[in-house]
């Protein structure tokens, strides 16, 4: 039988990974997908391993470390198939965890992509930070998911088991329509990590497109296996990346005043991560993510020109939540996703 669908696992030196979740993916997939693994040219014996272990898995092997973002527009360039997977290498997943996915993707043409819910490996019960139940954006850019505010991460207890229309759906576990990760001209390599799946969501709903969460599908992740939360390269990636995305998607009414309120609330964090965290690190993060974001700016003209005429043509009609997230979650007190006034 052919399979229409890929899962490919991006890697970079992360033989233990592969070897603690590998063989549930494997297990648990190849009925109804290829499984691939794509080395980020990894220094590790991950390919050894591999060859030793799982020598029937097709491997995609890169010559240099692109990153996520561009390592997987490499790789994808060489799969055919009608969906993809992309995968992350700590992603537990379980039973007939593809079988939702395939079919609201076969049933649901207007849909580009879609996750599963997510829970945290640590903790069965818990939502995972990076995806838990779809992701939106709130007025300023900043993102956050059904089932986690900021660093509030909500227990599951199947209050958000409905099926629904996200803004954006998590890299760690996204499957997408070839055709259309392709129609947007896939992730943005420049990115390296981090926001990228985001952009490449907000792209594909300003085209018209539709994303959803399915959380009849669940899935497990680790998070931060490449970089850990508090390392400062996380958050010079998060800060810079997120100000080129807001800055390629926002509408033209919205874009100076969004960027003169992060100007003032990047150098708040900032301070904050200095004066109250002691976190020297990611205070001096956020300066540099600033300087290379206005140093790169001017590279990333033309895809806001070229996204802006897909906007006229076939816009939503609200690209991200038009309240405040900070204001919401710090003086309105509101920690939960169903406390926040969606309508």
């Amino acid at each position: 039988m052919k399979k229409n669908t890929a899962v490919v696992i991006l890697n970079w030196n992360g033989r233990k990974m592969l070897e603690q979740f590998l063989p549930s993916v494997v297990e648990r997939s190849s009925e109804m997908a290829e499984v691939i693994v794509a080395d980020n040219a990894s220094t590790d014996d991950s390919l050894q391993w591999l060859n030793q272990h799982f020598p029937q898995l097709r491997t995609i092997v890169l010559d240099t470390n692109y990153g996520f973002a561009e390592g997987y527009n490499k790789a994808l360039q060489q799969v055919e198939a009608t969906y993809y997977v992309l995968l992350n290498s700590d992603v537990e997943v379980t039973d007939h965890w593809l079988n939702p996915l395939i079919r609201f993707m076969d049933e649901h043409d207007e849909v580009a992509a879609c996750q599963p819910k997510l829970r945290a490996v640590a903790d069965h019960e818990a939502f995972e930070y990076a995806g838990a139940a779809g992701g939106f954006i709130d007025r300023l850019g900043y993102p956050f998911c059904r089932g986690r505010l900021f660093d509030t991460v909500e227990r599951d207890g199947g209050q958000y088991d409905e099926p629904m229309e996200v803004h954006w759906a998590t890299g760690a576990c996204l499957m997408i329509r070839a055709a259309d990760y392709w129609r947007v001209k896939g992730l943005d390599g420049r990115f390296f990590a981090h926001n990228e799946e985001i952009d490449l969501c907000w792209r594909l709903r300003l085209a018209g497109r539709k994303i959803y969460c399915l959380p009849e599908s669940l899935v497990y992740h680790v998070g931060g296996g490449t970089l850990p939360k508090d390392n400062p390269r996380k958050t010079l990636l998060n800060f810079r990346n997120n100000l080129t995305m807001l800055y390629k998607n926002l509408p033209d009414d919205d874009l100076a005043s969004v960027m003169r309120w992060r100007w003032l609330l990047d150098y708040v964090a900032a301070f904050q991560a200095l004066i109250l965290q002691r976190h020297w690190g990611d205070c001096k993060a956020v300066f540099v993510a600033r300087h290379q974001f206005r140093k790169w700016k001017k590279d990333f003209r033309r895809d806001r020109i070229d996204i802006q005429k897909t906007r006229n043509d076939n816009g939503i009609s609200q690209d991200r939540c038009r309240f405040s997230l900070l204001w919401q979650y710090y003086v309105k007190g509101r920690k939960h996703f169903s406390q926040l006034p969606l309508n």
